[in-house]
């Protein structure tokens, strides 16, 4: 192991190497706060830049473009309330808030310290444990993966506690939106009312712009409050990043080491990803929180869990790429290809026959998350500057940036009107106390649920008996249906021992 490490070090601390680490970090954070780039578009689009590098220098730049991209994010989304990357909306709850109490210079800190946490975490986690990790991983079938997706909707339950039906209402929406366009397993056409558009579903990053920035840019245009918030926004705009103090720290250090511990797992598991393990270690700080009515006001456990846990997937994501050739998600699958085009060997064999770049990966991780602390500071401070603008001109900004991201999606003027219509969705939503990110949730979720179950229900001959009676699946199953019914049941629960008394 040691020599594994030092091995590692020699070849990153290269200074060419350490070069392309430092781009890739600076590539990526600011990929990462454009509205619409999620982590695998920003690994994507600095493919082209590896194809003349050497393997190790590749694998350090790509490692920094994603997990810098997915630290980035967060910087837009407490700013504006406008998720940089989707595993960054669940931060949104919490951080947005915060901002608009003039505490946006917290909030960035917090996150920023909180994902350079997670990453590292997740970076030792995958070089100490990769080989007992993966016998878990290997365990997991189309079955397992259901389950896990239904534990991330029961979150559902835990978004909103005031209007609980509207929300439960919401993910419902969004996991009808999951099912319009060509089914995945007959290639039917579902819900299209024979419109050719919606053959190829209702893609995730416009309508998830549209409700995160259009949405709030008509609702602060609504209400007239464009004046009033200019006035916070200068004073948030001359504000550094300001980390949490110690006591600070303290107070939430549980929720620190739960999220990277539940990220790193959830980010193990092929397809899962930084998005459902963000939800789903909010969703459980709720739970375990002895005030779970103050989540969504603006408190740093909301930040913490979201952006710890993003992080931290991305360490977990590689588990599955480096020792069975399976990426772990798209950013990752998008990595093995250019990995392999260089004669990388993915897989069991790849710790015994080039040992090297597993130790690149792992220090690149450790770089990056150290690196990407100072680069998002200065960032944000640039970020920050824009909210000393006066919202008539930053609200039309923030739509062009989102137009520019809707429409980098596909390249298609077709996600521009989505983005639009679910913006105008978004204020109603607003005005009628619907919630957003229940239905975002749905929407990510939904595809992944039904393609995993109809495998599974495939694999066992049409049986559900079988498909539910593997213990995995039904010991996640169980803790799904408890935690999605537990917020409801409580209060008649409460409310019955109440009048007993």
């Amino acid at each position: 192991m040691d020599e594994l490490l030092a091995s590692g070090l020699s070849v990153i601390m290269q200074p060419f190497t350490l070069m392309l680490l430092i781009a890739g970090v600076v590539v990526g954070v600011v990929f990462g706060a454009l509205p619409g780039v999620s982590s695998s578009m920003a690994v994507a689009l600095s493919l082209g830049f590896t194809y003349s590098m050497d393997p190790v220098g590749a694998i350090a730049f790509m490692v920094a473009v994603y997990c810098a991209a997915v630290t980035g994010g967060g910087i837009t989304a407490i700013l504006f309330k406008i998720p940089g990357t989707p595993s960054n909306a669940a931060t949104t709850f919490d951080g947005f808030p915060m901002a608009q109490r003039g505490e946006a210079d917290k909030a960035l800190g917090i996150a920023l310290i909180c994902s350079a946490i997670g990453g590292l975490v997740s970076a030792v986690i995958m070089f100490l444990m990769s080989p007992q990790l993966i016998k878990v991983a290997l365990t997991f079938g189309p079955s397992e993966l259901f389950a896990v997706c239904f534990l991330g909707l029961s979150i559902l339950t835990c978004l909103e506690s005031e209007n609980l039906n509207r929300c439960i209402i919401s993910g419902l929406l969004g996991l009808f939106l999951a099912c319009v366009g060509i089914d995945p397993i007959s290639s039917y056409q579902r819900f299209t009312w024979g419109n050719s558009v919606l053959r190829s579903g209702v893609e995730m990053i416009p309508v998830m712009i549209g409700l995160f920035a259009i949405g709030e840019v008509l609702k602060q245009t609504a209400s007239h409050k464009g004046i009033k918030i200019d006035e916070k926004n200068r004073q948030q705009a001359q504000a550094k990043t300001v980390f949490p103090s110690l006591a600070e720290w303290w107070k939430i250090r549980w929720t620190i080491i739960r999220s990277s511990l539940l990220g790193t797992a959830v980010g193990i598991l092929p397809g899962a990803g930084s998005t459902i393990a963000a939800f789903l270690c909010y969703a459980s700080e709720v739970k375990v929180s002895k005030h779970p009515e103050r989540f969504g006001t603006g408190i740093m456990e909301g930040i913490a869990a979201s952006e710890t846990a993003n992080n931290a997937a991305t360490g977990g994501s590689m588990v599955p790429l480096l020792t069975m050739g399976i990426p772990g998600g798209t950013s990752a699958a998008i990595m093995m290809s250019a990995l392999t085009l260089k004669g990388v060997q993915m897989g069991p064999l790849l710790l015994l026959t080039q040992p090297q770049y597993l130790s690149a990966t792992f220090i690149s991780m450790i770089i990056t998350n150290i690196l990407m602390v100072g680069v998002c500071v200065i960032v944000a401070r640039m970020f920050a500057k824009i909210l000393s603008i006066p919202y008539s001109y930053l609200g039309t900004t923030i739509m062009l940036l989102a137009v520019i991201g809707a429409f980098s999606t596909k390249n298609a003027i077709v996600d521009v009107k989505l983005m639009v219509i679910a913006g105008v969705a978004g204020l109603v939503f607003s005005a009628c106390k619907f919630n957003n990110a229940a239905l975002i949730l749905g929407l990510v979720l939904g595809t992944m649920c039904e393609n995993n179950l109809r495998r599974a229900v495939a694999m066992s001959a049409g049986s559900f008996t079988k498909v539910f009676s593997r213990p995995m699946t039904a010991a996640i199953m169980i803790i799904g249906i408890v935690a999605l019914l537990y917020p409801i049941v409580k209060p008649l629960i409460f409310k019955k021992t109440t009048l007993v008394s």
